[in-house]
């Protein structure tokens, strides 16, 4: 049997080649960095080399609260996002329906999105305090602005041919949003919440700014002040991996739910 071409525009790789191509970049990044931190051509204060990461990992779970520090990190991104999800969803879908709401709150969204969340820190210290809320109020600055101008596009993008269909039948606004536009846009939808949370891990270490005295971007700024780099690259490189399992769970989940997408 021949195997269908891989190098054309959209063209079809199987899950085996797929998995094998993604290891390999994985593990040639990971030998590009050992031979560079070998090679001695670059100060080990700068640029560690594997082992001595792992060496930091190993002792940061046994002298450390590795466990701990992961967990409140997780806390606070999940918390940060889906208080952002639970408010954008909804508003986003009206910006998308009706014209009137996407005048009232399209241009200030636009303008919200491009303010930097770290410049937010002194004002979320006065309105949140030192408690988790600060972290997590700082999470869904980062975050909800950017969500909601994506669910608008996503419900924007609902064919009208379905919407027109819908109201010949008969179907009141109310049956619309929720029959038609909803479900017609959650795929999207559920991809836009799959690209926002990484958008909420990018703002760990910004919101663990805030008079924390936990978490894994506590850590690496902890770390960055007693120059012990590889726990730096340890709490960078858990803050990836975790970040890529949340979003493989996403897309093994939009995978489910709508598997006719695949």
């Amino acid at each position: 049997m021949t195997r269908p071409p891989v190098w054309v525009v959209r063209g079809e790789l199987d899950r085996r080649r797929y998995l094998g191509m993604a290891t390999a970049s994985f593990l040639g990044l990971l030998a590009l960095w050992w031979a560079v931190a070998a090679s001695g051509s670059v100060n080990p204060l700068f640029l560690p080399g594997p082992v001595a990461v792992i060496r930091a990992l190993i002792d940061w779970w046994q002298t450390g609260n590795l466990v701990n520090d992961i967990g409140i990190s997780v806390y606070r991104v999940m918390a940060g996002f889906a208080l952002s999800a639970v408010m954008a969803v909804p508003l986003g879908l009206f910006i998308g329906a009706y014209r009137p709401v996407r005048a009232l709150f399209e241009p200030m969204m636009e303008f919200a999105r491009y303010l930097p969340a770290v410049a937010f820190v002194p004002l979320v210290l006065l309105w949140f305090g030192l408690g988790e809320s600060s972290k997590i109020a700082l999470i869904w600055i980062g975050t909800f602005f950017q969500m909601v101008l994506m669910i608008s596009e996503d419900a924007n993008r609902v064919p009208m041919a379905q919407i027109e269909a819908a109201r010949t039948l008969g179907a009141t606004n109310r049956e619309i949003m929720r029959l038609v536009m909803l479900r017609s846009a959650m795929p999207a939808m559920l991809d836009t919440l799959r690209i926002t949370l990484g958008f909420a891990w990018t703002y760990l270490v910004v919101a663990e700014l805030i008079a924390a005295n936990s978490g894994l971007g506590y850590a690496i700024l902890r770390a960055q002040r007693f120059l012990q780099t590889d726990k730096i690259f340890v709490g960078i490189i858990l803050i990836g991996l975790i970040g890529l399992l949340t979003d493989q769970i996403l897309r093994r989940l939009h995978r489910f739910m709508f598997p006719w997408l695949q």
